[in-house]
């Protein structure tokens, strides 16, 4: 997949919707992401602004972005967001493709694990419990490898108990005559 690179800025925007974010609890042990972030779209340019505003109340002022391309058609260069602009960078390989990492000048680094906007809500809400885990040594790819895991195997419980229930299963007593 091919990232394009918008070196526009639009000065006016529709309003975000507040943002979906889980975090590890203040002053917990240091794990692999600080949290997460369940976005509507992949529409960056959109998205940002909240998560952004979101966070600068509580970390400071969010200065720069990065993120993998691989999910994101469009990476813009740089969004505006309440009264500053956050730079918006992407590594292909460096960076986990489930994860984003926010930066600023006065309080160091943040690792979030992005959930696809179209995760069903009862997984993206395991998700974000998972992601806010004290000192949680899974990265961004392990949890969702981990939940498509879960997802296939109650899949498969599921079409088990239906295969059950509408008569596919001979019961011992029957497979005896």
């Amino acid at each position: 997949m091919t990232a394009t690179i918008d070196r526009t800025i639009i000065s006016e925007r529709a309003p975000s919707p507040p943002a979906r974010l889980s975090f590890t609890p203040a002053g917990s042990p240091p794990g692999l992401l600080d949290g997460a972030w369940w976005p509507r779209s992949r529409d960056l340019f959109r998205e940002l602004p909240a998560l952004i505003e979101a966070l600068d109340a509580r970390w400071g002022r969010i200065t720069h972005v990065t993120v993998n391309p691989t999910y994101w058609p469009v990476v813009p260069r740089k969004v505006p967001v309440a009264g500053h602009t956050v730079h918006v960078g992407w590594f292909a390989a460096e960076q986990d493709p489930n994860k984003l990492i926010l930066l600023s000048y006065t309080a160091g680094r943040w690792d979030l694990l992005v959930i696809p906007p179209e995760t069903d809500p009862a997984a993206a809400a395991r998700l974000m419990s998972a992601a806010a885990t004290l000192g949680g040594l899974l990265t961004a790819s392990a949890l969702m490898a981990s939940e498509r895991t879960t997802h296939d195997a109650q899949e498969t419980l599921w079409r088990e108990e239906d295969w059950e229930t509408e008569g596919g299963a001979v019961s011992a007593d029957e497979g005896r005559a």
